[in-house]
């Protein structure tokens, strides 16, 4: 696997549910066709010139060294460190990546800092080392569908969704905080699933997080797009509220929630006739 050299790793997100972040991997295998906004944005900025080279994931062979000597002048300000949002920490078929991963996770424990971690590859078993990891990291994966068909035509590459599912499971057994993030949710002209499915699939977690799918024309093709999103908001937080799960809907997902204090949300606001669960087939059947 390439390596690279860095000069700083730690950064401030911008992203709204986001504090400090460390991308520690330069591309990503995974392929995902959503599209992928961080694989446009490498590609903007001159980073990477095509989709095939984004494929090629580079480590950053400096990264333990950089966040050894960065962490003491961030560490009174950092609250938690995202891992990551333009790249995956747990890369489907590159223990490699998976190894510094951990390696990063025990050095955060050591200096008393959460870790937030979001993969579409599989969360290693041997998280459940409290010693090692600590007891306060969260762990998620993405999960839009649990359609075979789907998975390849926009996650290629991505860890299948089953396993995904059994992993985060797991941790979760063992008594750690997980997490799902429902985003990019793709609209019914992209592919026909009940959104009610998936949520009943990932109920024993302690947060979801939900959003709408960005550059991507198909989804604005669709007629009642906004509708849909709203409903499927709706959907969202009903389930969460029902199963005491925390929540959180992604800002420009759905207006009517954005408008709104959503620790106040009750149940008497999600619409009655809301709560059937007609399953409709799908387009990757």
């Amino acid at each position: 696997m390439e390596q690279i050299v860095r000069k700083s790793l730690l950064y401030r997100s911008q992203v709204e549910y986001g504090d400090y972040c460390i991308n520690h991997i330069e591309g990503c295998a995974h392929g995902c066709k959503f599209p992928c906004y961080a694989m446009l944005l490498k590609k903007r900025c001159g980073v990477i010139k095509d989709y095939q080279e984004w494929l090629k994931p580079k480590l950053v062979s400096n990264a333990l060294e950089l966040l050894k000597k960065e962490l003491p002048r961030h560490k009174n300000r950092i609250q938690y460190i995202h891992m990551c949002f333009s790249s995956d920490p747990f890369m489907y078929g590159f223990p490699q990546v998976c190894e510094l991963t951990l390696r990063i996770i025990e050095e955060l424990r050591k200096n008393e800092i959460k870790a937030v971690i979001l993969t579409k590859g599989l969360l290693p078993p041997s998280l459940i080392s409290t010693e090692r990891f600590g007891t306060e990291n969260d762990y998620g994966i993405t999960l839009v569908s649990l359609n075979d068909g789907f998975k390849q035509a926009y996650e290629p590459n991505a860890a299948p969704y089953r396993e995904r599912i059994s992993s985060l499971r797991f941790l979760h057994s063992k008594g750690l905080k997980t997490w799902v993030s429902i985003e990019p949710y793709p609209t019914p002209n992209i592919i026909k699933q009940e959104l009610r499915i998936i949520l009943d699939e990932v109920s024993f977690v302690d947060k979801i997080v939900f959003g709408k799918m960005n550059y991507n024309p198909l989804a604005l093709q669709y007629k009642g797009w906004e509708e849909f999103y709203e409903e499927c908001a709706e959907k969202v937080i009903e389930h969460c509220l029902r199963s005491n799960i925390e929540l959180h809907i992604k800002r420009g997902t759905s207006r009517r929630y954005d408008a709104r204090d959503m620790a106040h949300v009750r149940k008497k606001d999600v619409k009655a006739n809301d709560l059937t669960n007609n399953y409709r087939p799908g387009l990757f059947e």
